[in-house]
């Protein structure tokens, strides 16, 4: 589990997101720069509505180095991969379960989302978003496919401070 978030992490993650975060349970991972950059969030926001995206990453940088990395054939090749190669695909089924325990942990029941992680965990990948943010959240050595790609992002909390968040 996270830390609490404090009022100065949710006036941060406001600035990150430019609108008012939805339920957010804790800082699962924070930057070198130490601001939040990925937030637990609750699995029923508070409207109802089922969350089944447990971890959610914040950082303006962080995101478009992913959204750089997603429009890249990255994702298309570990689908292949995960489709012939048993070991991957039993770690990334793996990696699915750690997801569902982790939120689980919450204590809040939602049973339109009892074997729902994110990010196509466990069968296909379909966001590297939340595999990524996953892999922040849980450490290295839980979602293969996740740290992967974190691997292969640039250094994001160089490249400018993410509470200066300018609309591009």
């Amino acid at each position: 589990m996270g830390e609490r978030a404090s009022d100065e992490d949710l006036s941060a993650i406001e600035i990150q997101l430019g609108r008012v975060p939805r339920d957010v349970h804790s800082i699962a991972y924070r930057c070198p720069c130490s601001n939040p950059a990925v937030v637990e969030t609750n699995p029923r926001l508070s409207d109802g509505t089922p969350f089944p995206t447990f971890y959610y990453a914040t950082c303006p940088n962080l995101t478009a180095a992913i959204s750089t990395l997603e429009n890249s054939s990255l994702m298309e090749e570990m689908n292949e991969r995960l489709a012939i190669d048993a070991e991957l695909s039993g770690q990334y089924r793996a990696a699915h379960d750690d997801y569902l325990a982790a939120r689980a942990a919450l204590g809040i029941d939602v049973p339109e989302i009892v074997d729902i992680s994110a990010g196509g965990m466990p069968d296909r990948v379909k966001c590297l978003h939340s595999l990524i943010a996953h892999s922040l959240s849980a450490g290295e050595g839980v979602n293969p496919l996740g740290d992967e790609a974190l691997s292969l992002l640039p250094k994001w909390w160089l490249n400018g401070n993410c509470l200066e968040r300018r609309d591009q």
